[in-house]
Parts: C-alpha cells; structure tokens; sequence
C-alpha cells in the first residue's frame, strides 16, 4: 500500500476510513460488511446510526471550509490557504453533485488569481472544471496561464484529456502510457483503462482499473469505489449483471451513502428487470443531489415500463433544467439535449439543432455519433450515412453506437451492412435491449 499524496487536496479533502475496511476489501474473507461494522463502532463509538462514508467525509470538507472562512466573510489572502479553500470547495460541489457550487468554484478560482496570481494548483483546477463543462477551448487557454503548466506531469495529463475529448484516441492512449512511465498514479491508469473501454478492448481496461485499485492507498476509498463502479459500467456494457452487481456492492462497502453508487445500481437493477427496486434507487439519489440526467433515467426507466404518465413529469423536469443551463450560458448539457430530443422528445429538428452545438464543441466519438442520430430522427438518412461513418472510424466501439450504425445503414439501402452492424451490438452486448442509460 502506498504513502499518500502530500499535495494540498490530499492534505485537507481526502476521506480517512478505517484501514480494517480496506482489508476487508483487499486481503481477507471475512464478510465485508461485518468488518465494516466493526471499524465503525471503533471510529463511532456504539450509540446511534453511524455516519456514512460519504457523510463523514462532507463533514470533514465542510468544517475546512469553515475554518478557512473565518471571519466568514473572509476570503484567505495567503495562497496556501487560498489554494487549500478553492479545492475543497470544488471536492464540495464534486461530492453533492452540485453544479450550482461548481460554478461558486470558479467564482472562487478568479477571485483566487485576483489576489494571488495564476498559481499552477489554480489554473490546473479551472482546467478540469473547463473540461468537466465540456469547455474545451477555455481548457486549452487555462493550461497556458501559468508558465510551463503545459509541460507539467498535470499539464500533460490535461493535455491528454484534450485530446481525448476531441477524438484524437491513441494520441490520448499514448499520453496515458508516457505519463505512467513516468509517474504511476491511480487515475492515469484509470483514465487509460477508460480510453481501452471506449475504443473496445475490454480485456486491457479490466486489466489496468485492477492496477488503478492497487495505487489507491487506504485513505482514498472514494477513489476505490469509483474505480469499482467504472468496472461495475464495465461488465454491464457486456450483460454480466452479476459481476457487475459485484462491483457496485464492493463500492458502496468501500464509501457508504454515496449518491452515485445509488445510481449506478438503479440502472443495474432496471436493466435485471426489478423495476420497483430501480425507481427507488433513483429516488434516493434524487434526494440526495440535484442532477437532471437522473431525472431523465427515472423518467426513462418509467417509459421503459411503459408508463408514460409517470414517465412525463420527470422528463418535463429534466428538460426544463437542461435549457435552465443554456439559458445560462452554460454548454455541457448540448449532448444530454440532442440525446433528450432524439429519444425521448422524437423532435428531429430540435435534436440536430443541440448535437450540433455540441459537435462545434469536441469532436469524439460521442458526440459525432449523436449529430449522426439527430439527423437520422430528423429524416436526414443521406447526410446522417457519412456522419455515422466518422464516428466509426474514430475506433470507438460500443453497442450504442453499433445500434445507431446499423439502423442508418438499413435505412440508407445498405441492408447487409445494417445487419452487420446489429449482430456487432449483440456480440458486445447480448442483453442490449434490456433497460440501459446512455451516458
């Protein structure tokens, strides 16, 4: 097991679980939920409901946040302290999911560079907020705010997922690799093992999020469940429920009460067909944070059920936040709104209108493959054909994208290809006509 980073989010943000959990998960056979209950009592005390994981480490960051407000209308003004506050403001918003505290956070970065400069720690920051946007080209300006940020071991990593985002793959497969030559971390291989995921090759990212968990120390059980239920998203794109049923339970051992586990394991459940279970799973994460893509998943496993009158007011609620965030001039919810009119809405016009908004932003697989399905639901099969094609060519593969291949093949006169292309999206997947989330 490794020493901890020192950096300044891991000196204050991190989760600190006991290290008996850890081992239930790692080394011994002892049920795992036995020791988890026993590192409880001893971190706990025996009175009352324990703290969740997930409670505990918001705690943790609240009362950092507090401290570095004092007086609360105080912003730090030495940069350790600066820098120590703006990243636990975004561990914050990151953990709850919230987008309002996400922008808060780069309310904060600017401030922050007010007062202390374009500090590497700030600008790398925005740099991931950027990306998470889906803000590509503010990406590309932050990494050159600082000097020699680019040439950075975090500016490479950036830079990677740059080009990841604009569906240069094995240029980003390739930065991954130099990266870990260098300096072996648990979210580069991750990050490499998702691009293996993206591109097909399922066996080498299995392999390399195994070598992902073996990098997380026992103070990052986060890290360790995120992991777990990137491998849990894994073995579900294959219809091996059970082992990825598997994951998500070791994930939520490893970090109790986590939203997002919650959601993965509706999904799942959707998908075996326990309907009830799923909406309530749902709904629990619902209570928890405030994403509409998750009212859209409910909304979506009700019009699976064929339930369309239960199915409408979450997807009213989900659009209407969708266009409450462009309205806002904000640009990350252009792919869910194409999908949303594609799917859901079966608007054409208005679907082609969102992907290629989102088109104009990046340039991958994802979002080729959803102004390729836009067009099609818009009856646009000749310009769809060619658009599709790119998408294919980019070496992503997934059933998705197989399915939407196939269907604008057939309908384009290339009746052989489309039938190439379907019995390709049930090689990967032999259970895709199952419930599933398209993320």
């Amino acid at each position: 097991m490794k020493r901890p980073s020192q950096s300044v989010v891991a000196m204050t943000c991190r989760p600190r679980p006991s290290v008996w959990l850890w081992f239930s998960l790692k080394i011994v056979s002892l049920p795992a939920l036995l020791i988890a209950a026993f590192s409880g009592l001893l971190v706990h005390g025996r009175s009352g409901r324990n703290p969740s994981g997930y409670e505990i480490e918001l705690r943790r960051i609240e009362q950092e946040i507090s401290q570095l407000r004092t007086p609360a209308s105080t912003f730090p003004i030495d940069a350790q302290s600066s820098i120590r506050l703006v990243y636990c403001l975004y561990q914050r918003a990151t953990l709850t999911g919230d987008l309002v505290g996400l922008r808060e956070v780069e309310t904060a970065i600017v401030k922050a560079v007010q007062l202390i400069g374009p500090q590497d720690d700030l600008c790398l920051l925005k740099a991931n907020l950027d990306l998470k946007f889906h803000r590509v080209d503010q990406a590309k300006k932050d990494l050159k705010m600082a000097p020699g940020l680019a040439d950075s071991f975090e500016g490479q990593r950036i830079q990677a997922e740059l080009d990841a985002q604009e569906g240069r793959y094995e240029k980003a497969k390739k930065g991954y690799q130099r990266l870990i030559r260098g300096k072996r971390t648990w979210d580069s291989l991750a990050r490499l093992a998702y691009l293996h995921f993206t591109t097909g090759d399922l066996s080498a990212a299995e392999q390399l999020y195994v070598e992902a968990e073996d990098e997380i120390t026992a103070k990052e059980m986060r890290s360790y469940a995120w992991v777990e239920l990137q491998r849990g998203l894994l073995k579900l794109s294959c219809g091996r429920y059970e082992e990825a049923l598997a994951h998500y339970q070791r994930a939520d051992t490893a970090y109790s009460g986590y939203w997002l586990v919650d959601e993965h394991m509706a999904e799942l459940l959707g998908a075996q067909g326990n309907f009830d279970e799923a909406g309530a799973r749902y709904e629990r994460a619902i209570a928890r944070v405030s994403r509409p893509e998750i009212w859209q998943a409910l909304g979506d496993l009700y019009a699976f059920r064929g339930k369309p009158h239960l199915a409408k007011p979450w997807h009213d609620r989900a659009v209407a936040r969708y266009l409450e965030s462009v309205q806002q001039g904000e640009v990350h919810y252009f792919h869910h709104l194409a999908s949303f009119y594609a799917d859901v809405g079966n608007d054409g016009v208005e679907a082609v209108k969102w992907a290629r908004k989102d088109f104009q932003l990046r340039q991958n697989a994802s979002a080729v493959d959803a102004l390729a399905w836009a067009l099609f639901r818009a009856g646009r099969v000749a310009e769809a054909l060619p658009v599709i094609d790119k998408a294919l060519s980019s070496g992503a593969k997934s059933a998705h994208m197989f399915f939407h291949a196939a269907m604008i093949h057939a309908a384009a006169g290339q009746v052989g290809e489309g039938e190439q292309f379907l019995k390709r999206v049930f090689e990967i997947n032999p259970r895709y006509a199952d419930f599933h989330v398209h993320r």
